[in-house]
This record gives C-alpha cells, sequence and structure tokens, in this order.
C-alpha cells in the first residue's frame, strides 16, 4: 500500500513538473512573438511543437486562461490575447492611481528586517534581466509589486493590481534590448533606498516614474 501510494505521487509530481514546464514554455513563445497576439492555435499542434502531447498544453493552457494571456476559442484551440494601446493606457492610469501612492503610505511601515528579503526580491528582477529570461523577469517583478502591496493589508487592492498586471506583464518585452531591460529592473533597488530613507515622498515619485517608463518603454506602437 505504501509503495503504491508512493508511486501515486511521484506520477502527480512528474505531471505537474510536465505542465509547469510546458506552461513555462508557452509563455516563452509568446514573449518572443513565437506565438502571435491574435492567432489561434491548437493543442494538438502546439503539442507536436513542444514534443509533448496535446493533454499537457492543454492543462498549462489553463494556467495562461487565468493570467489573461490567451482566451479559450470553443473546438478551435486559444488565441493569443490582444492588448490595445487604449487598454494599456487605461491600465497605466489606474495603477498610477493605486500603487505609488499606497506604497508611500506603507513606507514607514515596513519591518527593517523584511528589508533582505524585499532586496532578494528586487535582484531577481535583475537576474532575470541578465539572464535576458522575461519570464522569469516578469515573475519576479509581478512578486516585488505584490508583496509592497501586501503591507496595505488590503486584499481587493492586491488582487485588482494583479489583475491588471496579468494583462500587460509580457506585453512589448520582446521589443527592449538587454540595457532597457536592466535599466527597469534596477529601478525596483532605488524604491528600495527611498523605503529605506523613510521618505515617502520619494518613494511615490519613484513608483509613478518607474509605472509610466513601464508604459513607454514595453508597449511602444509597432513600427517605431
Amino acid at each position: 500500500m505504501t509503495v503504491s501510494v508512493h508511486i501515486t505521487n511521484l506520477q502527480q509530481l512528474e505531471k505537474v513538473s510536465l505542465r509547469e514546464r510546458v506552461s513555462r514554455a508557452l509563455r516563452a513563445a509568446i514573449v518572443s512573438g513565437e506565438l502571435e497576439p491574435g492567432e489561434v492555435y491548437s493543442a494538438p499542434a502546439l503539442g507536436a511543437k513542444f514534443g509533448v502531447s496535446a493533454t499537457p498544453v492543454r492543462e498549462a493552457m489553463l494556467d495562461l486562461v487565468r493570467e489573461n494571456l490567451v482566451t479559450t476559442v470553443p473546438n478551435k484551440g486559444y488565441r493569443i490575447t490582444t492588448v490595445g494601446e487604449a487598454d494599456l493606457d487605461d491600465i497605466t492610469e489606474l495603477r498610477m492611481l493605486i500603487e505609488p501612492p499606497l506604497a508611500a503610505k506603507v513606507t514607514a511601515e515596513i519591518p527593517a528586517e523584511d528589508m533582505p528579503k524585499l532586496r532578494d526580491l528586487a535582484r531577481a528582477i535583475v537576474d532575470g534581466a541578465l539572464a535576458g529570461d522575461l519570464v522569469a523577469y516578469t515573475d519576479a517583478d509581478h512578486a516585488f509589486h505584490l508583496q509592497l502591496l501586501a503591507y496595505v493589508g488590503n486584499a481587493r487592492v492586491s488582487a485588482l493590481i494583479a489583475d491588471l498586471r496579468a494583462h500587460t506583464r509580457l506585453y512589448g518585452l520582446s521589443s527592449l534590448d538587454g540595457s532597457e531591460l536592466e535599466e527597469s529592473a534596477r529601478e525596483h533597488d532605488l524604491i528600495l533606498d527611498a523605503i529605506e530613507a523613510n521618505d515617502p515622498q520619494e518613494v511615490e515619485r519613484l513608483m509613478q516614474a518607474h509605472i509610466s517608463q513601464t508604459r513607454g518603454r514595453w508597449a511602444r506602437p509597432e513600427g517605431s
């Protein structure tokens, strides 16, 4: 009985691991533009592309649907999400209204003992940029911003920002060169410097600049 349960658990772990690997490969293909916005792709075709069956592709796509990276097209497959310039402007406006003032508000409340953890998150963003790993970069960036919002103690705010970021977190990244990506990554350390200095006005200013510049860097009109 023990052996049977152990084997079953191993099989489940292997299945989860394959799903995660396929999810990561699909995200990378979306970032690179290999999977084009607006196009519909079937699970069997994607499975053949990545050397797996259609089943782990369908399972991985459930994650990507929740992240707003793809939408389901009944009886056909999955359409890569297209985000328009007007949508990006609206999302950026909402983030500017919410994140900078709240980051300033909690500046004095962030415990000094939490700074090493925040520095690690900021370092992970830079590491992703230096490695050219756009998925690692966006995952770490997502974690950093939501961790700051966690100090507000408002779950609805965190959920709203997570949803807004899910619509844009991979948009336009493939157009950035390495130096631009690194520059954006290192802005998080400047925000932490201001937090450590207990300077809420500077935290708000830096967060506003970061979000504004992110809009300009990540979402350039095609041909620019």
